[in-house]
């Protein structure tokens, strides 16, 4: 009849189907029907689903998709360093070559060894004007380089590397001029202790310099990297020495070579290791084939010039292979640089980490637990 309450009529009844009467309410919800608390979340009804504990599989699966590691409009997350390889990669090896060589050349001025003196000190002085070409080259003018001289700002390891480079190749190249002409040996003798006294650091800054940034490949390795820059040029140098000077005055660049090897391998390999997932481009990809090479080269090398030490081909080669394997771990770190910078996953996962450790997302990830690659699950 009109205004009465017909929610449990046939008709009502026959809309809600069989077994669901609407006026069979009880307290725990509709008798027969399944309440919403008991629904399965995150799933899609009707595909297979994988084994849940307590329901034995089958029917759905999962909803939530493989964890990716992407930006907004798939952009990279930092912006990656515009620098070229043949300028900036060449100037992180050129620096090193020329201030560790410069060490060379006064230790063999001191030990009467002219032959290698002078191949030592005309490396460092070819290798310190050839760094400064690529750095300026990298700025596009000479002007830019010039206006960095303008201040000296010791917080910043560009300005003091500009200052470093400007008076280190003038000493360089005075103490090579010197050693091969002969003459006023008194300023050569001043130039090569300037350029030996510079040399460390000129072989070391441009570590300073690509961990100052906020590339997490080189960023995150501050600790070690110095290290692995100066012991990558310790071997450059004694490769030059092996190279090109006489067998009989090739011992001090032989000890140098090797003691390069050894703190350029297991400084690096301590390196990998913390890193952790950060420390993944110096093994994969390009950049991971030029640290291969590298560390081939520098162990075959270091053989090399090890067993063959009295023959000039087995010196020669084992000095060639030894530069060679300079150029391939910088232009390694070089690279790896780049892609850390390019995939949104180095920068994400250690902010993540860090924010989960109570510690600033923002901080400098010492360590990072190891990410499975299909889930994003540490």
């Amino acid at each position: 009849m009109p205004g009465s309450d017909d929610r449990n009529g046939p008709v009502e009844q026959a809309r809600q189907g069989p077994g669901t009467p609407g006026g069979d309410v009880t307290r725990d919800g509709l008798r027969n029907v399944r309440p919403d608390r008991d629904a399965v979340t995150g799933v899609v009804a009707g595909r297979p689903r994988r084994g849940r504990r307590g329901h034995g599989g089958g029917g759905e699966t999962q909803q939530v998709p493989d964890a990716t590691f992407t930006s907004y409009y798939d952009k990279p997350i930092l912006n990656a360093p515009v620098w070229e390889a043949p300028d900036i990669a060449g100037y992180l090896f050129l620096g090193g070559l020329a201030g560790a060589a410069s060490l060379l050349g006064a230790g063999a001025q001191a030990t009467g060894r002219p032959g290698l003196e002078r191949s030592a000190k005309v490396g460092a002085a070819v290798a310190g004007f050839l760094s400064l070409v690529g750095l300026v080259h990298d700025l596009g003018k000479p002007q830019r380089f010039l206006n960095m001289l303008r201040v000296f700002k010791v917080t910043s390891p560009m300005s003091v590397g500009s200052w470093l480079l400007a008076g280190y190749v003038p000493l360089a190249g005075a103490a090579a001029a010197t050693a091969v002409t002969g003459r006023l040996p008194r300023i050569g003798a001043a130039a090569t202790a300037g350029a030996a006294t510079l040399g460390p650091a000129v072989a070391s800054y441009t570590a300073a310099l690509i961990t100052d940034t906020a590339v997490p490949a080189w960023h995150d390795g501050y600790p070690e990297m110095p290290f692995v820059f100066v012991g990558s040029g310790a071997t450059a140098a004694g490769g030059l020495g092996l190279l090109a000077a006489p067998v009989a005055e090739t011992g001090p660049a032989r000890a140098m070579a090797l003691a390069g090897v050894g703190l350029e391998l297991a400084t690096f390999e301590r390196m990998e290791r913390r890193l952790g997932l950060v420390g993944e481009p110096y093994s994969q990809g390009r950049s991971g084939a030029y640290v291969r090479v590298g560390k081939i080269l520098s162990v075959t090398g270091a053989v090399g010039a090890v067993l063959g030490r009295g023959s000039r081909i087995a010196s020669a080669v084992s000095g060639a292979a030894l530069v060679a394997a300079s150029v391939a771990t910088r232009g390694g770190i070089f690279h790896a640089g780049l892609q850390s910078a390019n995939d949104p996953k180095y920068t994400v996962v250690p902010q993540r980490q860090r924010l989960e450790e109570g510690r600033p997302a923002t901080g400098t990830s010492t360590t990072t637990r190891p990410v499975t690659a299909a889930t994003g699950e540490r």
